[in-house]
């Protein structure tokens, strides 16, 4: 099938686009939702700026949406986005984890286009989902948290073995999602298989709040570099 990918950057859209790519798919565009508000229900806020360079790295088709980022009228953005080129895709892939509100509106807003709608990671055992991120060589930035037990070392951290055995710890000591689908983490993709390219950090700013002990990570400067 031809698809459109939704596409935020970290690791669940990046993921599922790699497996539907894998499964035979065609990713005609990647679509990303710009939102104008920080707790957006439904889109992914930090470093949303630098996906351009990842699609760059894997030379599919972007288009950034600006949305205001309110619960329920983002929908709309959502839905004009998909209609404008329902007529050159069959469906539309998202990183939906464990969220039915994600997954229930975009699964609705599909059926009233015609479209399928696609879910490769849905239920994902998200101890093992680590585990194969690592496995099959994505290189994975936290780039904001926002739970008790993850702190400002947090931010900028590149996810190996030892942070995942860390960040189990946490979750089963705070009862926080591993797969970060409570907002308790973001991601940041700056390397995967089927990248062409790396994305090498330049310049980066940890913006840390003492009062809700939480934060995030303002990258400044980024560019696309050799992967060897």
């Amino acid at each position: 099938m031809k698809l459109a990918a939704l596409f935020s950057g970290g690791k669940d859209s990046l993921y599922a686009t790699y497996l539907s790519i894998k499964a035979g798919h065609e990713i005609k565009y990647l679509i990303t939702f710009k939102p104008l508000r920080m707790d957006s229900y439904m889109f992914h806020h930090p470093c949303v700026e630098l996906t351009p360079l990842q699609a760059e790295a894997m030379g599919i088709k972007q288009i950034m949406v600006e949305t205001g980022g309110e619960k329920e009228k983002e929908l709309d953005d959502l839905e004009k986005a998909l209609a404008k080129m329902k007529s050159e895709i069959d469906g539309v892939v998202s990183g939906a984890l464990a969220s039915n509100y994600q997954k229930t509106r975009i699964d609705n807003i599909c059926k009233k286009l015609g479209l399928e709608s696609l879910a490769p990671l849905w239920k994902i055992d998200t101890e093992q989902y680590w585990k194969n991120l690592l496995e099959n060589n994505f290189e994975i930035m936290i780039t904001s948290v926002a739970a008790e037990g993850l702190d400002e070392k947090w931010l900028g951290r590149i996810m190996d073995n030892e942070s995942i055995i860390e960040l189990k710890k946490n979750s089963d000591r705070y009862g926080l999602n591993l797969g970060g689908e409570g907002g308790e983490y973001e991601s940041f993709v700056i390397n995967a298989p089927f990248f062409k390219y790396k994305i090498k950090i330049i310049e980066a700013n940890k913006i840390w709040n003492n009062v809700t002990m939480s934060g995030y990570l303002q990258i400044k400067d980024a560019i696309l570099a050799p992967k060897s």
